[in-house]
């Protein structure tokens, strides 16, 4: 007697990702490091003020004002906020392109909607910038917020399911020693960024040279509690590299966390000349590119050693 075939609605049906939405996840990946680069041009040519007031640029004016005596400090800040209305609809159609194909899983789901929140919160602390006088606080909740926003973005790409849920993702298993390491840096790289944006904070770049304030913290000691943090980092991911080729990972783990190392490597060069050249904008701004490319090194580096199955426990289809 033969097998009766297996009813269609028992096998599982294998969805591919709609190489769109990998497009747009990609967009809003580089769209949310830009938008730390342009935030930083607005600091560094001293543009945070070049608009007044918050929604409207200057009061009764969304727009700045055409006249003899504007500075190129309104369109560069009015520039900035456009890009955030740019940025918003990147991020709404990740949510649009992820919600369209059905099958994700519900975790992911959830994840997409993070940097579309996140823009709109954006915007209202930036507003709230403006109206405290770009105060180094709401400054460093700014780009903290941008941090996190790229955390996000950067997991969305590298935890992005390109099959059926439950399909094999290629994470790699590591050992307890390993994991505890990754989980170390990770809060390491959350303080190193912590101490960056304090020791910017306490620094010669406020954004306004007539009504920015600044930290009451000695620039050198918080630059050296900055770099302290740097050579720790340094010193757990080398510690990271050697368990993982003690244990055998493959090849492809291995490669994205040397990337980590190198992107470390070239940021704290960065971070070095810009201190002993007495802190040209120029090189800021490429250090501020430098903390969003870092921040998404670190992310997919962690993705490669997180524990398998991870994102599968939380796995439930969304409606």
């Amino acid at each position: 007697m033969t097998a009766a075939p297996s009813h269609p609605a028992t096998q599982p049906v294998a969805h591919r990702a709609s190489p769109w939405t990998r497009r747009a996840l990609w967009a809003n990946l580089v769209a949310q490091i830009g938008i730390i680069v342009t935030g930083g041009a607005v600091r560094l040519t001293g543009s945070g003020l070049g608009c007044s007031s918050w929604p409207q640029c200057e009061p009764g004016e969304f727009t700045p004002e055409f006249h003899d005596e504007m500075s190129i400090h309104s369109l560069i800040e009015f520039g900035n906020r456009t890009l955030t209305g740019v940025l918003a609809v990147i991020a709404l159609a990740v949510v649009l392109l992820v919600r369209r194909e059905g099958w994700r899983p519900r975790w992911f789901v959830r994840l997409a909607w993070v940097p579309l929140i996140g823009v709109a919160a954006q915007a209202v602390i930036g507003g709230i910038t403006v109206l405290v006088e770009l105060h180094p606080a709401v400054v460093g909740v700014h780009m903290l917020v941008s941090l996190a926003l790229v955390v996000a973005s950067a997991a969305l790409l590298a935890l992005e399911p390109r099959t059926h849920p439950g399909a094999d993702d290629g994470a790699h298993s590591p050992t307890p020693r390993t994991l505890l390491a990754s989980r170390t840096l990770l809060v390491v790289g959350g303080a190193l960024m912590v101490l960056g944006i304090l020791t910017t904070g306490s620094g010669p770049h406020g954004g306004d040279d007539e009504h920015a304030y600044r930290y009451e913290l000695d620039p050198v000691l918080a630059a050296k509690a900055h770099a302290w943090a740097v050579w720790l980092f340094v010193a757990l991911l080398a510690a990271v590299l050697v368990l993982l080729r003690r244990e055998g990972a493959p090849r492809r783990t291995r490669r994205t966390w040397w990337a980590l190392l190198a992107v470390t490597l070239a940021q704290g060069l960065i971070g070095y000349v810009q201190y002993f050249t007495g802190l040209p904008e120029i090189l800021v701004g490429v250090h501020m590119l430098g903390t969003g490319v870092l921040a998404t090194a670190l992310t997919w580096a962690y993705a490669a050693v997180r524990p398998a199955g991870v994102p599968t426990r939380l796995e439930r289809t969304s409606p």
